[in-house]
């Protein structure tokens, strides 16, 4: 497979290499088919935000229903009741990974369970597929997918303008979606299940951030933008008349359709020279408003103006809150939003400000007269229509203690293509930046002379690329090294950190390590993602309270990869620019090493403070004089290219694992030999964490491809037999960059993503055994996604839901049910003497269960091995399930999915009869 580049959500357009492919050698020993983990619940280590959050999209037919979009980690639905983000695209799989790139969004305002998504990440050949239009008729609890024939890209140039798909508001069987590379305007008439390109648009885009580049990321033109209707031009059920599209072309930037998309013109009269970054139609008043900018952003722009069109006269009016003559126009607009119960009322954002700060525009007169959210108050002061508590997300400072005016310490934000005021609540609005959501909930204070108090609003969207990570015994959960954040000690997993890595600030963390030994003695490596670092190394002796910016050999231009001795005496540091380093005195002063390649991975054994291990092309290298000299191992079979990541045992001195796209291998005597094995087709990444009661030997995980099977598998035996721990509702598309287990916590797991943030697995403690069966299940073709998790607490343990199970809701005392009031649909995948039997229970009864067991009778012998999701038991013929403590509540018209491994003899038939709570079900 391709790795995907590893571009953090804030990072600015720049030259970015995808890492090659490995092509998959050698031959697969047979090995025991791993067995399904019971008990485990997924959730997030807290960050709360960290990315781009390009759109913001409410429905306009329900009151609170509200999405979000991000760039490379998915789409999220908000829960009302905690105001916390639900994740909505962690079903997607690691072959699957471009599609948590989300370039558009669009909800249903006539059926509000409707939900749509164009997804896709790269247009260019960083991303191996092309992108695909993902259907919901449950709120993105479940998804059906259409693969598009061309690429879509969320995190390409462009990003932030939209929304390019939309629904028809009086005939919802209609969709347009705007593509970009210039393929067009394309329209579904069957609700997103098909898609047909609409031949008479006549304009498929010109516009290229650089088209002269050799740079594939800016060449792409960026295409049709976004899609507005006029409700009013059409009737329930038939197709609205007047549809207006926006084109990345400077000169023909707006066209409408008055026939329903039959024919197309482009708007008589219309502004040119910029790009409409947002068109939004006010259907009262008969105003097309678009707001413009010269690039396509999301992090450039440097003029634009704000214009409306008078449908009725066809009249266009720059309205425009500073003229295109005035000095102190350097931005251009984005953020475009009108005010739903006062359409007078629109707003209007600098599409990028980078210094000092935004601004957000706010026009109560349909843009006659503006006022600003602040103004200059004799520089270099400034006069504030706004007050932020960004306590929910401290780092947000990004390590600054103090503010230098007329910057403040917080911005309002940067990238600023999405501002939304509530269609039902004209006091509230929500707005996203580079790296967080902000909104308000007193909006027309503005109005008044007062200030609007803004409070960041991104708990459960957690949106960073995960370089690296380290989990050390102790105080400390962990340490993580983060795309565009650089990273945090996480010292309570399931609270925000307070600060970014400080003293020296690294934009990215591309490696951190501590001394096994000494885990308070912690180094990092990192780089800018703008502009110049201190150093690219720092040290800490105190758990990473405090830190010292290290020198540096001559040379470096990056920060690669670091280890740390045991006893905490050595760093061996292996940066870009220059060849592989060793300083004894903390980072003040290094040697070159010998005998080992510039730009090699370095890892330490975790035991003897004199060895380290490095990995380059295919080889293995090994130092047994504390890093200063290297000697190439004659282990072989190794791929040369291609992700590759190894790591050494806690307690057991040489024990070295190394996971590479041909399999996962073993080394027991410090990388002299190396053993590969069995089962595993790719490797992913390898970590270590607390052994299993019991056993003396560290867990072992790994996010691979065991079996035929892409998982997070855990082995507690050293690897004699592995169980997958995840399942396919949690899979977070590419996680080969980083994994570790807790080394205090038995069966807690750290996974690192591309988008969707650190990922914690915590187990029940219990401790499966090999089984005979495969965990493979059949592919379903609508995958679940987690609901809303509860609000984390001080614990050590997770809060978040552990499957995707209808959110709890309080319910009545147990009613007996009347006869049909369950349905029961069951699907197994057999082989020779096993089984896995997916069930998915449905509460058809009027009433609302808190707890409920479910009873399936055999009639050919089937016995039970092991399930999940629900506590299982076999009496005779009759497998019994009872609910776990999370999903007893079931709702009226809900449903929960368990499942269950097997054994069988001759035909493996499905069960004969089912009753929920004593009651017959229907049984399909």
């Amino acid at each position: 497979m391709r790795v995907p580049p590893l571009i953090a959500p804030l990072a600015a357009a720049g030259a970015v290499a995808a890492l090659a492919a490995g092509a998959l050698t050698g031959s697969v020993a047979t090995a025991a088919p791993a067995a399904a983990a019971t008990g485990y619940t997924w959730g997030n280590v807290e960050i709360g935000g960290g990315g781009f959050v390009p759109g913001i999209v409410y429905n306009q037919g329900e009151n609170g229903l509200v999405y979000a979009r991000t760039d490379i980690g998915g789409a999220y639905r908000l829960d009302t009741a905690t105001r916390r983000w639900i994740p909505l695209l962690d079903h997607v799989g690691w072959d699957d990974w471009s599609h948590t790139g989300v370039l558009s969004l669009a909800t249903d305002a006539v059926d509000p369970d409707r939900v749509y998504a164009a997804v896709g990440t790269y247009t260019n050949d960083w991303d191996p597929q092309n992108g695909a239009i993902l259907r919901s008729a449950d709120r993105g609890e479940t998804w059906q997918k259409t693969d598009l024939p061309f690429k879509v890209g969320g995190n390409m140039p462009g990003r932030g303008m939209g929304e390019r798909l939309q629904v028809d508001p009086n005939d919802n069987r209609v969709l347009y979606f705007g593509a970009e590379g210039g393929n067009g305007l394309w329209r579904s008439t069957d609700r997103g299940a098909t898609w047909a390109k609409v031949a008479s648009f006549p304009n498929a885009g010109n516009y290229a951030q650089d088209p002269t580049s050799d740079n594939s990321y800016l060449t792409q033109n960026q295409g049709v933008v976004w899609v507005t209707f006029d409700p009013s031009s059409g009737t329930s059920g038939t197709r609205t008349q007047t549809i207006y599209v926006g084109v990345a072309d400077k000169e023909n930037n707006v066209y409408r359709s008055t026939d329903a998309g039959a024919t197309w013109q482009r708007v008589p009269g219309q502004p040119t020279g910029f790009l409409a970054h947002k068109g939004v139609y006010d259907a009262q008043g008969k105003q097309l408003y678009i707001a413009t900018s010269d690039t396509g952003g999301p992090y450039d722009g440097g003029q634009g103006q704000v214009y409306r069109l008078d449908a009725t006269t066809g009249t266009w009016t720059d309205i425009s809150p500073l003229p295109l003559s005035s000095d102190d126009l350097y931005y251009g607009f984005s953020g475009l939003t009108i005010d739903r119960q006062d359409p007078d009322t629109i707003m209007v954002t600098t599409q990028v400000s980078w210094w000092p700060d935004i601004i957000v525009f706010r026009s109560t007169d349909r843009g006659a007269t503006w006022s600003r959210i602040w103004d200059w108050a004799g520089y270099p002061s400034r006069t504030l229509r706004y007050t932020m508590d960004y306590s929910a997300t401290p780092w947000i400072t990004m390590g600054a203690t103090s503010a230098t005016e007329p910057e403040p310490l917080v911005k309002l934000g940067w990238m600023t293509e999405s501002l939304e005021i509530d269609p039902f609540d004209s006091d509230r609005m929500m707005y996203g930046t580079g790296a967080t959501v902000w909104g308000t909930d007193n909006l027309t204070d503005w109005d008044t002379g007062g200030t609007i108090d803004l409070t960041i609003r991104a708990r459960g969207i957690e949106e960073t690329a995960v370089l690296d990570l380290a989990a050390p015994p102790g105080s400390v959960e962990l340490y993580s090294g983060l795309g565009d954040l650089g990273g945090f000690v996480h010292t309570d997993i399931t609270k925000v950190p307070t600060s970014i890595y400080t003293q020296p600030v690294h934009g990215s963390v591309s490696g951190v390590d501590f001394a096994q030994d000494k885990p308070a003695t912690v180094v990092r490596v990192g780089y800018a993602v703008d502009g110049e670092v201190e150093s690219h190394i720092a040290v800490s002796t105190s758990s990473g309270s405090s830190w010292w910016a290290g020198q540096e050999p001559a040379g470096v231009t990056k920060s690669g990869t670091v280890a740390m001795s045991a006893d905490g005496g050595t760093i061996v540091w292996s940066p870009e620019g220059t060849g592989v380093h060793v300083s004894t005195t903390l980072g003040s002063s290094w040697t070159a090493a010998t005998g080992v390649p510039a730009q090699a991975q370095v890892e330490s054994d975790r035991v003897d403070p004199a060895t380290f291990y490095a990995y380059a092309a295919g080889a293995f290298y090994v130092s047994t004089d504390g890093g200063r000299t290297f000697t190439r191992s004659a282990a072989t079979g190794f791929p040369t290219e291609g992700n590759v990541r190894f790591g050494a045992v806690p307690g057991h001195e040489g024990h070295v694992w190394l996971a590479a796209e041909n399999g996962l291998f073993r080394s027991t005597d410090a990388g002299t030999t190396f053993t590969r094995v069995p089962g595993f087709e790719d490797g992913g990444a390898v970590g270590f964490g607390k052994a299993a009661p019991g056993a003396s030997y560290p867990a072992i995980y790994t996010t691979s491809l065991y079996q035929g099977v892409r998982g997070f598998f855990r082995s507690t035996d050293g690897g004699s037999s592995w169980v997958r721990i995840n399942d396919d509702e949690h899979r977070y598309a590419w996680t080969g960059a980083a994994i570790t287990g807790d080394p205090d916590v038995f069966g807690r797991v750290y996974v690192g993503t591309n988008g969707r943030g650190i990922v914690v697995g915590s187990s029940d403690g219990t401790v499966p055994t090999a089984s005979p069966t495969p965990t493979a299940s059949p592919t379903p073709t609508t995958s679940p996604t987690p609901t809303t998790s509860p609000t984390p607490t001080a614990s050590p343990t997770p809060t978040a839901s552990p499957t995707a199970s209808p959110t709890p809701t309080s319910s009545p005392t147990p009613t007996t049910q009347p006869a049909g009031a369950c349905a029961v649909t069951y699907t197994a995948n057999s082989w020779n003497t096993g089984f896995t039997a997916g069930v998915r229970v449905t509460n058809r009864g009027p009433a609302a269960l808190s707890g409920w067991t479910l009873r399936l009778t055999y009639a050919n012998g089937q016995q039970l091995q092991q399930g999940w999701s629900a506590t299982w038991s076999q009496s005779g013929a009759v497998v019994t399930a009872t609910n776990a403590a999370w999903n007893g509540a079931l709702a009226a018209g809900a449903s929960v999915d368990i499942g269950f491994n097997g054994s069988h003899t001759g035909t493996n038939q499905p069960p004969t009869s089912a009753t929920l709570d004593g009651t017959a079900c229907t049984l399909s």
